[in-house]
């Protein structure tokens, strides 16, 4: 992915999720769980924040676009698309 913006939020990301589990796995987690709570917090919003731009992200959207342009990719959706030949319903 060539955005900057995407680059910057998984760096965020990155970085808060790291700061989690050193939370969870100090020695006073065992006693107040509050810290790791809030970086818990802080975790998941910056995740939704990557979530949310890449939704938008013209740079992943033209990659995902590339790589549903590919034969190989082309027909394994057509499988996993097509009904079961057991499946008496239709």
């Amino acid at each position: 992915m060539d955005c900057v913006k995407c680059r910057d939020l998984r760096q965020n990301f990155e970085f808060k999720l790291g700061r989690y589990m050193e939370a969870r796995s100090a020695a006073y987690y065992q006693v107040s769980t509050e810290l790791a709570a809030h970086r818990n917090v802080d975790m998941e919003r910056a995740k939704n924040d990557l979530e949310e731009h890449e939704f938008v992200c013209a740079s992943v959207v033209a990659e995902v676009r590339e790589r549903l342009d590919q034969p190989a990719t082309l027909a394994m959706l057509t499988e996993r698309t097509l009904l079961p030949q057991h499946c008496e319903r239709y």
